[in-house]
């Protein structure tokens, strides 16, 4: 995959951690970072689905809200530790996010394809700490990840 530079890697770093603070609530281990070009971080977020009842509270959704209002968005980088889903993309698009950082891609692959053709630059890390969070999860609790996104249940 690809070597971050250090603004990259201390964003995804920021962004497990996240995770792994989701986790340990209870709920679906994904996180994200937002970043300004100098490498401060402006916004974290947590997936915080299961915590709140709120089933729009992904990760990324999370971050965005608590960057608050900014006009700077065309100049943030998003680091994330899984591949943005649907809404997700839909949203870093809608901000006019400019380059995403994702932690990993192999366990679900979300809407990349978009971001590639609204013109994001996709940083794929390749990083085996968010490969596997997501892998330990979906095998140890199939049923909240697949209500996360979207699969209905077995009848």
């Amino acid at each position: 995959m690809t070597t971050l530079n250090p603004n990259d890697r201390a964003a995804l770093d920021a962004a497990i951690a996240q995770a792994e603070k989701s986790l340990a609530e209870g709920g679906i281990p994904i996180g994200a970072a937002l970043m300004r070009p100098d490498g401060v971080i402006v916004a974290l977020g947590h997936n915080r689905r299961v915590q709140s009842g709120d089933p729009t509270a992904h990760a990324e959704t999370v971050c965005i809200r608590n960057a608050g209002r900014r006009r700077d968005w065309h100049t943030l980088t998003m680091a994330t530790t899984l591949s943005p889903c649907a809404m997700c993309s839909g949203t870093a698009v809608l901000h006019q996010i400019p380059r995403v950082v994702i932690g990993e891609h192999d366990s679900f692959l979300g809407r990349e394809d978009w971001l590639k053709a609204e013109g994001v630059e996709i940083v794929l890390a390749g990083d085996d700490r968010c490969r596997e969070l997501m892998v330990a999860f979906m095998r140890e609790r199939p049923d909240l990840w697949n209500e996360d996104i979207g699969v209905p249940p077995e009848e």
